[in-house]
């Protein structure tokens, strides 16, 4: 099993520390460093920055937001960050939700999933050396009735994996069918079917399997003997997550609980939070909800539910290790977690 580790933002007072944590995963033979476009950054600089500080460690966008930039632009940001890594990039690509997308960037959410699919195949055009020439749903290059002509991008070849972070049945399909790879959230081994029978129907109506996919979900990892405040502490987040990260009819985290087996809990506390209640909300997240979605106790808890992981398919562990401050205790979390999976297959 692989791991892989999220970079936070970066900002000129962390920029050593966070420097100093990624060479420090490299160091150790962490697969992956994940850099977020949420609401501090855009994903790509940082890695731009952290090539050179690094060796081994693969970079990847986790994700870069379709909505925030034309196709081209993505394929040629990605290029650029595949030469100034030696070839360690990974694009990671995402259609987000409504709330970011018509609110942050200005966009109509319209087919999301059509969008994110002819990002891809643009990107992959371009990735092959190909004149960008697309007629698409919500593409069409050149422009039609333009002055526009069909160009090729100055750069040889390049193999570059996408990874699709997606949550809804469709667009798991299609992951399926033509992803690299899987940036997974909302995800409980216990309850694997609710993301992982998508993907393995899209996989099998294009010839392939599991196995073609890099499984990489995303995991808060605390260990310690106080079980139930770490239960405790998280529930926020998951009320956050049930009512906050979307609107009243989109909410791709709630619909992939729903599926899990927590339909009557979602929808209660997505209730609660649109009316204003967040502290009912929190309340009214059961135990379940987290401790089936993350690794949270002891030492052996945590390995027996890593295992579990691993038993279900996932290829590579994303790892949430906000339960510490960035520094000298997260440098040594890692250690620990590197240490524990070296014997699970």
């Amino acid at each position: 099993m692989k791991l892989a580790i999220e970079i936070g933002a970066l900002r000129p007072e962390n920029l050593a520390i966070t420097t100093q944590w990624v060479r420090h995963a490299d160091r150790l033979g962490v697969a992956l460093a994940f850099s977020a476009e949420a609401w501090w950054s855009d994903a790509a600089t940082p890695l731009a920055y952290l090539a050179d500080k690094t060796t081994d460690i693969r970079l990847a966008t986790g994700i870069m937001q379709v909505t925030a930039r034309t196709p081209a632009m993505a394929a040629m940001t990605a290029l650029t960050l595949h030469d100034l890594s030696g070839g360690r990039f990974i694009l990671g690509l995402g259609a987000s939700g409504p709330q970011v997308v018509e609110g942050l960037h200005g966009v109509p959410y319209k087919m999301p999933l059509t969008r994110l699919r002819e990002t891809v195949e643009i990107c992959r055009l371009i990735f092959a050396g190909e004149r960008v020439q697309y007629d698409g749903k919500v593409f069409k290059l050149p422009l039609p009735d333009s002055e526009g002509k069909a160009l090729r991008i100055a750069h040889d070849p390049a193999h570059i994996p996408i990874y699709l972070a997606t949550l809804g049945p469709a667009a798991l399909r299609y992951t399926g069918a033509a992803a690299n790879g899987w940036l997974g959230t909302s995800f409980s081994p216990d309850h694997a079917g609710a993301h992982l029978d998508f993907i393995r129907e899209g996989a099998a109506s294009a010839g392939r399997t599991l196995a073609d996919i890099d499984l990489c979900v995303s995991v808060r990892v605390e260990i310690g003997d106080d079980v139930d405040a770490m239960v405790a502490r998280r529930k926020a987040g998951v009320a956050f997550n049930m009512g906050g990260m979307g609107s009243a009819t989109t909410n791709f985290y709630n619909e992939a609980f729903r599926r899990a087996g927590f339909d009557e809990d979602a929808r209660a506390i997505q209730a609660l939070w649109l009316a204003g209640k967040r502290d009912e909300a929190e309340r009214r997240v059961p135990d379940a909800m987290v401790t089936a979605f993350q690794a949270l106790g002891t030492r052996d808890m945590v390995k027996e539910r890593l295992r579990r992981y691993a038993a279900a398919g996932i290829n590579t562990l994303k790892l949430g290790l906000d339960s510490v401050p960035q520094g000298p205790r997260r440098f040594a979390l890692l250690e620990e977690i590197v240490e524990l999976v070296k014997d699970i297959r």
